[in-house]
Parts: C-alpha cells; structure tokens; sequence
C-alpha cells in the first residue's frame, strides 16, 4: 500500500493524448483504443478518471493540437489538471485533487512515454503513491533521428525498468489494458 496514509482509492491518470502529442505517435490508434478502454472500465467500476493536458510553447492552449483526442471524451464530472511541465504534479493542483478523493494508487497511461509519462510516474512514486504503468497504454513519436532510440524500444525499455522498480512502502507495477481492473 501506499505510504499515503488514509487514500485506500485508485484513478486513472489520462495524460497529454491530446491532438498535437500523439498525432505522430507510435501505434497511436492502438494506444489510444487502449486508453479509450481503460476510461471505460474505470468509469463501470467508479473509479475516477484524470485527465492531463499539457500546454507550452509548442502546444498552445485553446488550440486545435491542445484539445484531447477526438476518440475520448471527458466527462464535465471527471477532474482536468492543466500542466506545463513533464511531471503532472509539477506546479497543478494534481495532489489537491488526489487527496480529496482519497487516491492512493494511480493506473497511468498517455503520452508521451520518454517525458511525461516517465516524470509523472517517478513523481507519483516520490510523493508516496503506488503506480501501475499501462504497458500498451502509453506512447511516443520517434525521436531516434536525434539519437534516441526508436518508440517501440522506448516504451519496452520503460515497460522493463517500471516492472522492476520499488521504493519503501510503495509499489511499481506494469500490467497490459486487458490485466487491469478497476
């Protein structure tokens, strides 16, 4: 359990599938039929659903690119923490929205896999939450022309390291989509 006391919960975190971070993302159809099931099943199990959206300098804020795929829909009841930076802590009140609803455990999917997936789930560790990463949930684009390694490697490299990572009274873990239940 989480070393948050008295937060027995669990939400799914949607971050940044918004048009303009996955629109050349790897696998985005897949990815984001993914995430589309997921927002179901936490919906038929009451479990909340956060929505994340990333806005800066490339991402403009009320812009086409800035508004969430048009495969998912937000519900006006379920919680929308705008960020700015990777980490969807950072600088939100994402932690204010966790603590009143008693969240202990954060499912997380979305994009993109090697910034802000990666900063928010090490974020979320550091504050004390548990967090299951959605192996086949998550995406990037492909960076590999600058060096990185191709998409499909990051996202196995970052499915491989999340399973085995630990800290005192918390736990990581990687479950596929159809593993999930809420």
């Amino acid at each position: 359990m989480s070393t948050l006391t008295d937060r027995p919960n669990t939400a799914l975190l949607v971050v940044d599938v918004q048009t303009g971070v996955v629109g050349e993302a790897f696998e985005r159809d897949r990815v984001v039929a993914n995430v589309a099931t997921l927002v179901g099943k936490a919906r038929a199990g009451g479990v909340p659903v956060v929505w994340i959206q990333h806005s800066g300098e490339n991402l403009a804020k009320g812009t086409d690119e800035w508004q969430f795929v048009p495969e998912l829909s937000r519900h006006d009841s379920e919680a929308l923490v705008h960020k700015t930076y990777a980490d969807s802590f950072e600088a939100t009140d994402l932690e204010e929205v966790l603590a009143r609803a008693g969240i202990g455990h954060l499912v997380v999917s979305g994009a993109q896999t090697d910034e802000c997936i990666r900063s928010t789930i090490h974020g979320a560790m550091v504050r004390g939450y548990d967090v299951t990463l959605v192996g086949d949930a998550h995406t990037t684009e492909d960076l590999s022309e600058w060096g990185a390694p191709t998409p499909d490697k990051v996202i196995a490299h970052t499915n491989l390291y999340w399973s085995g990572h630990r800290a005192p009274g918390r736990t990581a873990a990687v479950k596929k989509t159809d593993e999930v239940s809420f």
